[in-house]
């Protein structure tokens, strides 16, 4: 048996072409003004939108990418009195640092930033250095102390991610 196939049109045909053009059109336009928008995302320091902008605006960034993390660093004032009780905070003071992993102090004892004592009163605490500033010039460096129980609640909201133990690189 012989199936007979209808006659297309060539207008029904050059509709098809058509539509499918501007569907492919849209597609490619709507994916294009996305790359454009996300690509013009204004990255200033009252509009931080990425880690790499932290990366770019740390103290030393290629030291401190290479040893360490980019962090921002805020410094805050707390006020108590106690008669009456009261808590007065300053406005905090938002700055670009770097937290150093405890293998590379040695960056902060060539440069005669920490004393052989302030690196085993650190060590004895089990915390890691952090700085803020220019290592060269006027770095600021504190003993500070990772909180483990911190935790990122950005990333499990929707229950999609499970919650995995933390890498050991993420360990200073």
């Amino acid at each position: 048996m012989k199936r007979r196939t209808k006659p297309t049109s060539p207008i029904a045909s050059a509709f098809n072409y058509t539509a499918m053009a501007v569907i492919a059109g849209v597609l490619v336009l709507g994916i294009g003004i996305g790359m454009a928008i996300s690509s013009t995302a204004t990255l200033t320091p009252q509009n931080v939108a990425s880690s790499e902008f932290i990366d770019r605006s740390a103290p030393n960034p290629e030291i401190c990418v290479k040893f360490g993390a980019s962090a921002m660093v805020t410094d805050l004032r707390v006020f108590v009195t106690l008669n009456p009780f009261s808590v007065f905070v300053a406005q905090p003071r938002m700055q670009p640092g770097c937290v150093l992993r405890t293998s590379n102090w040695a960056l902060l004892r060539q440069r005669n930033l920490i004393t052989v004592e302030e690196e085993r009163d650190c060590k004895h605490r089990m915390n890691t250095f952090g700085y803020t500033g220019d290592l060269n010039d006027d770095a600021e460096v504190s003993c500070i102390y990772q909180n483990n129980s911190a935790q990122n609640d950005f990333l499990n909201q929707s229950g999609l991610i499970p919650n995995r133990p933390r890498p050991e690189a993420d360990r200073f």
